[in-house]
């Protein structure tokens, strides 16, 4: 069998092809963490009070944002306007904070047109894809892959979080060396105020990816 070093384009298409195969759509996905709050759990091997809880308040965020995250009419007209097919093959897990804003994003975007196709994969269930496209050397989720949809070549990547937000992070840690609970709290509340426009900003830029 070939290993990644000795044959990495194919190897490569291979771990890109059986993530795809396990892929849920958005609906699949916002079915499963519901389930999973319900039942006080979430996904991934490590099942935790802290994590089960995070899984039930993500339901929740994504719940709001369904309902109230609204797509500019020239954002509409730019995506369905998007003559190539991709895919957004999205790591992810349900505990994750900062995927709850960006997850209904992504999927308002590709409700616009069929030739986004959004495709949800766990990344403790992929861990060689998400070695693939790590953040910084680190498993950050959620991480956006973009592919052709006819040819499975990578275009590009994005994630795990927003441009904005990115430097929230990035000034915080300069500054404290970690984050604190606080700190992410304080995270969603710009997420909030901000109704996902700087979100939106940086997903509709991929779709000019070639």
């Amino acid at each position: 069998m070939n290993t990644l070093a000795e044959n990495p384009i194919k190897s490569i298409n291979v771990i890109i092809q059986r993530a795809l195969e396990f892929g849920m759509t958005y609906g699949e996905y916002r079915e499963l963490v519901q389930e999973l709050a319900i039942r006080n759990s979430n996904t991934g091997p490590e099942k935790t009070e802290a994590l089960a809880n995070y899984t039930q308040l993500n339901t929740k965020r994504m719940d709001r944002w369904d309902k109230t995250l609204r797509i500019p009419n020239e954002v509409v007209d730019h995506v369905k306007a998007l003559k190539q097919k991709m895919t957004w093959l999205v790591l992810t897990e349900s505990w994750c904070g900062d995927a709850s804003p960006s997850l209904p994003v992504m999927n308002k975007l590709a409700e616009l047109t069929p030739n986004l196709d959004l495709k949800i994969v766990l990344r403790d269930e992929h861990p060689e894809l998400m070695d693939l496209f790590l953040t910084n050397g680190t498993r950050s989720i959620p991480k956006v892959i973009v592919l052709d949809s006819l040819t499975q070549k990578v275009l590009g990547e994005w994630g795990p979080r927003s441009s904005k937000a990115t430097k929230m992070v990035l000034d915080y840690k300069a500054e404290h060396g970690q984050l604190i609970p606080e700190f992410k709290q304080q995270l969603q509340v710009f997420y909030n105020k901000d109704k996902g426009q700087d979100i939106l900003k940086d997903l509709v830029e991929l779709l000019s990816l070639e």
